[in-house]
């Protein structure tokens, strides 16, 4: 799995990233863009895609598959399993700031993984995101800082000024911190990365463009305190925190994650009937 790929479209305020990975019997590549104007300018989403999956012993194509649903979902999963590995406990509270498509995945993922106990408060900059959101999912829309005082706290959005302040945050807090996947977006408050124990999912793309990238680039924050991964402690190779007051998970997307997903999306597309059959010729 390389490091992605970013073709930055700065008239468009957006971005495409390719993201290849292979995984088993599993190889691929998304084609995905980030467009955080696309809502209000077009009414469609922030993020769309395409997944190309092949077989890779013999390279011929296996499907193209719609990525914009397949990276929500995994992204979520990415979130719970964070939640579930730094936290360590069953939470009361879960806060979610910014309310969209990748809220709603990482929402239901963390109900698969606890449960439907807790508390869902719901913040964003649009009132009416943030009230449709917790309508929904029978929660409770609530300002920046009473979403900041939940046990854990999700953040989505595509924000280059920190929306998260230390402040806010009381006693022990897990972060999942799934905006940031550009060099220059940044959501949390430095002081917050400066008083965390951080865990990242992949070292080099957290350090180019994840949560990190903004404090490492400035000097603010030492690139040794970002190089402990998610995926070491799910692995059983390094232990989980123990009475850490406050956990960070900097998220910026696997491509192995999207070859699992797509190779379990075409599984159950071949086995139920579903999508349009196409024979390759040479």
């Amino acid at each position: 799995m390389p490091p992605k790929v970013y073709l930055d479209i700065p008239e468009h305020a957006g971005d495409f990233r390719a993201m290849p990975g292979a995984l088993g019997d599993a190889a691929g590549v998304k084609w995905v863009s980030v467009y955080a104007e696309n809502p209000s300018r077009h009414g469609l989403p922030s993020v769309m895609g395409l997944y190309i999956l092949n077989h890779p012993d013999t390279a011929l194509p296996a499907a193209v598959l719609d990525a914009t649903l397949l990276t929500a979902l995994r992204t979520g999963a990415a979130a719970a399993v964070a939640s579930k590995m730094l936290y360590r406990d069953e939470p009361k509270s879960v806060g979610f700031i910014g309310c969209g498509v990748q809220a709603q995945a990482i929402l239901d993922a963390h109900r698969f993984v606890f449960g439907p106990g807790f508390a869902v408060k719901a913040a964003d900059i649009r009132r009416d995101a943030a009230e449709r959101f917790a309508h929904e999912n029978e929660g409770e829309a609530v300002s920046l800082e009473d979403a900041a005082r939940c046990d854990i706290v999700c953040t989505a959005t595509p924000t280059r000024i920190p929306v998260l302040r230390r402040k806010w945050l009381e006693g022990r807090t897990h972060i999942n911190a799934m905006g940031a996947d550009a060099a220059g977006k940044q959501e949390l408050e430095t002081a917050i990365l400066l008083d965390a124990k951080i865990y990242v999912d992949d070292i080099e793309q957290a350090h180019h463009s994840g949560e990190v990238n903004v404090p490492i680039s400035r000097g603010q924050l030492d690139p040794k305190a970002a190089r402990e991964t998610l995926g070491a402690i799910v692995a059983g190779r390094r232990a989980a925190p123990k009475n850490a007051e406050l956990t960070v998970f900097d998220s910026t997307g696997l491509a192995i994650q999207d070859a699992a997903i797509a190779r379990v999306a075409f599984e159950q597309a071949r086995s139920r009937g579903i999508g349009q059959q196409i024979v390759f010729r040479s």
